[in-house]
Order: structure tokens, then sequence, then C-alpha cells
């Protein structure tokens, strides 16, 4: 384990409730090596960990939980699949802990069930996936769980999922037959979850909850390279004044999740600063072991690679 005898925290790596899962996927399900990974809570995850040298793994359900049902079903389902979590981090607690999922559909069950993860399950925040049954989470109607998660003094994970039909098919239609993952992780995913960061700003979310915690993937979702230009955008006269740089490098975090770019991390430590870049893979969506080669040969600072790979991590998470 470690890398270069550095302790190594993962912290966007997935997991699948079969009971949760069965909602979302089809009837032939994800690709079978996919789904044997997302599946395994063992010996398979934990060897292919030894291997990359990663010493935990902060788990998450893969997209998209909870955010496609309806409420009840959602309440219901979270708080089962979040108690078998429980279990399997408290069976391997030296090598995973969670992150939970939360009921958005009903926002204030989220919000206690956000509590009840924290206080009784011992998770360290929770992950929402793209829309909830079409709505953004800067929506006032999830202000219970951003109030709940700045008391807790937990963040939220906003992680992609496949974008609104409505956009796609004004977007991508021409192309999704012949290149598929022009909706998800070539492109779509990016544009959907950078959008949501973008709103989260624009809706005055951080004014009401200044100390709230917000975490992205895949370095930002691209944010990073063009926030100086939406902060100058948005600075422009005609339009309500917003401080969209300070509140990015105040209230966001953001992780190397499937996003192993020298330029793009190094373009994000330059604007965010490197206490706020967290190491991830997005394991099994990528493998570990490319995560290990680039953090390996990368030509940055040993006290910046001891904040990525852990040191952010643990004092976000309180790890």
């Amino acid at each position: 384990m470690a890398i270069d005898g550095r302790f190594v925290i993962a912290l966007e790596e997935h997991y699948a409730d079969e009971e949760l899962a069965a909602t979302f996927e089809g009837p032939e399900g994800r690709a079978p090596e996919i789904r044997k990974r997302l599946l395994d809570l063992g010996e398979l995850r934990i060897g292919e960990m030894d291997e990359a040298g990663i010493d935990l793994q902060v788990l998450s359900h893969n997209s998209p939980s909870t955010q496609r049902l309806d409420a009840e079903s959602a309440v219901r389902l979270a708080r089962a699949a979040n108690d078998r979590l429980a279990e399997a981090v408290k069976r391997r607690s030296d090598r995973f802990a969670g992150f939970a999922a939360l009921p958005t559909p009903d926002p204030r069950a989220a919000a206690d069930e956000l509590e009840r993860a924290v206080v009784k399950l011992g998770f360290r925040g929770a992950m929402v996936h793209g829309l909830t049954n079409g709505v953004f989470f800067d929506d006032p109607r999830f202000r219970p769980v951003m109030e709940r998660a700045q008391a807790l003094d937990v963040p939220i994970y906003l992680h992609p999922a496949v974008p609104h039909k409505a956009v796609i098919d004004a977007y991508y239609r021409d192309y999704v037959e012949e290149f598929p993952a022009i909706t998800n992780a070539a492109w779509g995913f990016t544009v959907e979850t950078a959008t949501a960061g973008v709103r989260m700003v624009l809706s005055g979310a951080f004014d009401v909850y200044p100390d709230l915690k917000i975490i992205l993937g895949h370095l930002g979702e691209g944010l990073p390279f063009l926030v100086w230009r939406i902060d100058m955008a948005l600075s422009r006269p005609g339009g309500s004044p917003v401080r969209f740089r300070e509140a990015f490098s105040r209230n966001f975090w953001i992780t190397t999740s499937g996003n192993f770019s020298t330029p793009a991390l190094i373009c994000s430590m330059l604007e965010m600063g490197v206490d706020r870049i967290l190491y991830s893979v997005d394991w099994p969506f990528v493998r570990n072991m490319p995560g290990t080669k680039w953090i390996r040969e990368l030509q940055i600072s040993s006290e910046d690679k001891d904040k990525i790979l852990a040191g952010n991590a643990r004092r976000l998470l309180k790890l």
C-alpha cells in the first residue's frame, strides 16, 4: 500500500447496492467487468487498491442513485442502501469510509438522512447525482439539505448523471448513436455538473450558508480553467453583482477523479490553491493504476503531493 511511502485516500470510488441499482439499470445492466467491481466490497476491490497503493477509499453509490425516484421509494431505498454500506465500512474500517446516498426527491427526508448517516453511521458527507427529477441542486427546495450539511460540517459531492432529455435532444442527438460517450464522461457529464456548480453560486446559497462545502470531481468539471472569465462576465454592468471567483475558491473542493491531466492539475492549483484538491480515481469506471503512474511521475513539490494524496481529505472529511 501507499504511493512512494505516502498514505493515499481516494475520494470518488463507487460501488453498487443491488436493490438500489435495480431501479435504474436496464435489463442488461452494466458491462460485466464494471458491475462485478461495483458489487465487490471485499477481496477484488481491496486487491486492486493494494496493487495501486491506495490505503483508503471513500465509497459512494454509482450514478444516478436515488435522484430519479419518487419520494417514497427514494427514502426507503436510500436508508436501506446506507445501512448496508455502513455495515461494509464497519467490516473494513481500515480501508473504507462512506458518502451517503440522499433521497433528494424528498428534501426534508434527505436532510434527516444526511444527519442519520453522519451521526449514527459515521459517514463523511454525501453524494448527489445530477438533477433530481429534472431539478438542479441549487433550487430552494433543497435548502434543508444545505442547511443540515453546514450544521454537520460535512461536504456534498455533486456528481454527474446523464443530462436532461431536452438537453440530449437539443445538443447531442446527432452524434449520440455513433458516439454514446458524448452524453456522459466525454462531454455531457462535464457540462451538466459545471452548470450545477455555477448555479450554486448564482442562487445565493453560499450567502445563506457561507460554510457549505461542495465537492466537484474530474478536476472541477472544467471550471478552474474558466473561473476568471466567468467571474469577469458576471461582474459586467447590467446584472446582479456576483463574486463568482471568490465563492468558488472558498466553498468548493475538487478531485482528480478520471482526469489525470498534469496541465489541468497545474491550472487548478494556480487558480484554487493546492489545499482544495483531493486525489480520486473514479473506480471502477477508471482503473487505479493509471492514477498511480500519473501521481508518481507528477513534478510537484513533495508537500503538495502529500496534501493532494491524503492531507486535504483528512482535513475536509475529518479522517
